[in-house]
């Protein structure tokens, strides 16, 4: 007897992601930050000055810090879940979060204080988290 159409598992559903492929992911996002930085910081500056370039490079740099400290959170929220043995202390993990926000601030208000560069290199350096991650998640699910 066949077994109806909704009973069978789709396609395209893939074992979960583990604690491994995460870091990994998340270790690719970070390479491609630096990367990318790198490069478009070195043709900003050429194109539209150094002030605009350094805009775009403390962008890039909040974004990398921030990958890192979502990396560090997530890691260790997934390892208390486990109830793995060796687990990095959560208040630690947090402090070091909110720090990096606080210091995020203060470059953010730096920079556009007195660097008077392009607003859109900031920006455009911001964005790199959302673009690496972005293609990590599509690369993830593509399979």
């Amino acid at each position: 007897m066949p077994v109806p159409p909704e009973s069978q598992p789709l396609p395209s559903e893939q074992a979960p992601i583990s604690d491994d492929d995460l870091r990994r992911m998340m270790g690719r996002a970070l390479r491609n930050v630096a990367i990318l930085s790198v490069i478009v910081a070195a043709v900003l500056t050429f194109v539209m000055g150094w002030r605009s370039g350094l805009m775009f490079l403390a962008g890039a740099v909040i974004s990398f810090t921030g990958i890192w400290e979502w990396r560090s959170l997530a890691l260790s929220i997934f390892a208390r879940l486990d109830n793995q043995q060796h687990v990095r202390p959560m208040g630690r993990t947090l402090v070091m979060f909110f720090l990096r926000l606080g210091v995020a601030v203060v470059i953010l208000y730096v920079s556009l204080r007195s660097l008077h560069g392009s607003v859109y290199a900031l920006l455009a350096g911001l964005g790199l988290a959302i673009l690496a991650l972005s293609f990590e998640a599509l690369r993830l699910l593509r399979g």
